[in-house]
């Protein structure tokens, strides 16, 4: 069922509804007045007849109409008998403004947040909240929440859709927002998260063709595919979502487990999903709203090079720092172009990228005018920067603003760095994307071309595995064993055998025919054998592999270890020594993982995490994002190690990890030893569900 109902509701019953305008029962029947709700309200509170000048109703069941949503604005058992009759009713919706609930962290409250699902549950009834701030619809007036903010800062629609888990999250953004002139559509806190969760809300509001961005806080990813279908509607719709995910630390995850009853999911595999998804994540308030004039234009960038335009050198230099820090390239001007500046500048003006037209802007003010459009017309350049550090009494910058969003107006994106609010207002009156300085608006900028390249992206990356998996405590397999199972997997792995006595290591090393081994205590209870001196190193003889056996077996005696046996392979040196790990994420499903293998992985790591499955162009960025990578083509004349390989391995066991069927439940394969000619690993450890 759709949740538009609760942006357009025909018909709204306000149960505890206060006749004085800034209580929390109060403020919802003044803000639907105020701001334009023609839809029925019914006001229920059993010792009034009136409130605001609304007649009310004694009972919830009194109502003349069964209201499309019902907002409960009383507490506890109060709001649970509410919900009840609601849904007896036949409501479609409530939201609940109560508190006192899961948020709590009580047995208590946990148990009538339960109790008030349950009625809802009878008949199909959707909830927003428990401990909801509420929704507000500014495009229809239903304002039905109670935040402050909306008196400090009158609402007026626009392009912009703020979801939030927390109230206090939706509204900051609305202020910022409005303070900087952008409408904002609709501004929603939902709270709890009990059932309708603001992923799922969100891809409601993502399909109104008047919304040109969504923002978006969380506090608990809940069912991922609710993300999911958000990123596949973004994309399709051409509606850029920005998410801010709370509780990414440790300590973060304990206050928005006291918060909203929720626990966090590890960053970087959150950070992953976003990817997969097309979906921005930043990490604060201020990145969330940075880039917000940017996501409102009508523009169609395909790259990301830039060039640079000021009356300042300094500035010039500083915007060059800051490209780089940004990620944006600086253009290399087609000779044409610097031509064609030489002409529109004076001689001692700068024609190369940064261009700086130098203190002649104050006697020629159309320089800018003349200079954008030779920058935008070369087909290098995907952006632009101006740079007015200084202008004021003696320069046109009502001409300056002008021929910007003129040159804004043709497609190529522009941002504006101009610290002087007087200076700057001119540009903001005609919607150009106006910061203080040159750093913050390249960062913006290049958050805003990288995210329209992830949704682009986005859409040749195979669709995220969603669905719980049965939930059973894995086992892991001996060395043996894990061996087999990465090779089912996919992924190459070291000739080996497994004897049962020492006396049959030495007959091992002889079948192999190589010039020295390794020798293992092969245990499924002891994953990490060196450390308990179930390892001997390069033996280069029957005998010696015979004698490396029976130390290890006296190892796992002192330890009280059991051995399965003896595995006996080739000793394999490798250019690098290589990660390949898997797991199940509880949220997220199959994860893999993929760095610098050996023995300090742990103390020194250095991975990257994707989803699975995965494609082996997303292995190869992920590996060209190790600090390893700058090795792995050979230094000083040594050999290129096989990358490809290695992406391909990781790839096939993505894609059997994600088979739903599969009863692996995670793998670590360290050291996978990189060749010049393909992969091999030679140590595992394989958790079976």
């Amino acid at each position: 069922m759709s949740l538009d109902f609760f942006h357009r509701p025909a018909s709204v019953a306000v149960v505890g509804a206060s006749d004085d305008p800034e209580k929390i029962g109060g403020r919802p029947l003044r803000y639907m007045r105020e701001f334009g709700y023609g839809g029925l309200v019914v006001p229920v509170n059993p010792k009034r007849e009136q409130v605001q000048g609304m007649a009310t109703v004694a009972r919830l069941e009194d109502s003349p109409v069964v209201p499309d949503v019902a907002l409960i604005g009383v507490p506890g058992e109060a709001a649970v008998r509410a919900v009840a009759t609601a849904a007896d009713m036949g409501v479609k919706g409530c939201v609940v403004m109560s508190s006192g609930f899961g948020e709590t962290g009580r047995t208590e409250g946990a148990a009538l947040q339960a109790e008030l699902l349950g009625h809802a549950r009878r008949t199909g009834m959707r909830i927003v909240g428990p401990n909801s701030q509420g929704l507000a619809s500014f495009h229809s007036g239903a304002v039905l929440g109670f935040s402050t903010l909306f008196t400090e800062e009158p609402p007026a629609d626009g392009p912009v859709g703020i979801i939030s888990q927390s109230g206090a999250l939706a509204s900051v953004p609305y202020g910022i927002l409005r303070r900087r002139g952008i409408g904002v559509r609709y501004a929603h806190g939902t709270g709890n998260d009990a059932d309708v969760s603001a992923s799922e809300l969100a891809v409601t509001a993502i399909d109104d063709p008047e919304l040109k961005l969504l923002m978006l806080y969380l506090e608990n990813v809940g069912d991922p595919e609710w993300l999911v279908q958000l990123g596949e509607r973004s994309r399709a719709n051409g509606v850029p979502v920005v998410a801010l995910v709370g509780g990414r630390s440790q300590r973060g995850s304990r206050a928005a487990a006291s918060h909203t009853g929720a626990l966090a999911t590890e960053r970087r595999v959150l950070d992953a999903f976003f990817e997969r998804v097309g979906i921005w994540q930043v990490q604060s308030v201020r990145e969330l709203v940075s880039a917000s004039e940017l996501y409102l234009q009508d523009w169609a960038p395909t790259g990301s090079s830039l060039a640079v335009v000021s009356n300042s050198g300094a500035v010039c230099v500083l915007a060059a720092d800051a490209a780089e820090d940004a990620g944006l390239p600086l253009a290399s001007l087609a000779p044409s172009t610097v031509s064609r500046l030489v002409e529109e500048l004076p001689a001692f003006a700068a024609t190369t990228n940064p261009v700086d037209v130098t203190a002649a802007l104050l006697t020629d003010s159309s320089i800018f005018g003349r200079v954008l459009p030779v920058l935008g017309a070369d087909p290098s350049v995907d952006a632009c920067l101006l740079g007015i550090p200084v202008a004021g009494r003696g320069y046109d910058v009502d001409q300056f603003a002008r021929d910007a969003a003129t040159f804004a107006a043709s497609g190529t994106p522009l941002v504006c760095a101009i610290p002087q609010p007087n200076v700057a207002a001119p540009f903001v009156a005609l919607g150009l994307p106006v910061f203080e300085e040159e750093a913050s608006a390249l960062a913006a900028l290049g958050q805003y071309l990288a995210h329209l390249r992830r949704m682009s992206r986005a859409d040749t990356l195979p669709r995220p595995v969603t669905g719980a998996r049965p939930s059973v405590t894995p086992g892991a397999l001996n060395e043996s064993e894990s061996l087999a199972g990465l090779a089912e997997l996919g992924i190459p792995v070291v000739p080996h055998e497994l004897v049962s006595s020492a006396a049959q290591v030495g007959d091992a090393f002889t079948r192999l025919g190589v010039p020295s081994v390794v020798v293992k205590g092969c245990s499924s209870d002891a994953t990490h054998k060196s450390e308990l001196g179930l390892v001997r190193l390069r033996r280069t003889s029957p005998s010696s592999a015979s004698s490396a056996a029976a130390e290890i077996a006296a190892s796992a005696a002192l330890h009280g270890l059991e051995l399965d046996g003896f595995l006996v392979a080739p000793m394999v040196s490798g250019l690098h020594e290589a990660l390949i790990g898997a797991h199940l994420d509880p949220v997220f499903g199959p994860v893999m993982v993929i760095g610098a293998g050996g023995v300090h992985v742990e103390a020194v790591p250095d991975t990257q995490v994707l989803l699975a499955p995965c494609t082996v162009e997303e292995v190869h960025e992920a590996i060209a994002r190790l600090r390893l990578a700058p090795l792995l083509a050979g230094v000083r004349g040594e050999e290129a190690s096989d990358v490809d390989a290695w992406a391909k391995a990781v790839v096939r066991a993505s894609e059997a990890l994600a088979d739903p069927t599969s009863p692996v439940a995670g793998f670590d394969a360290n050291p996978v030893m990189l060749l010049a000619d393909g992969v091999v690993a030679v140590d595992a450890v394989v958790l079976r569900r």
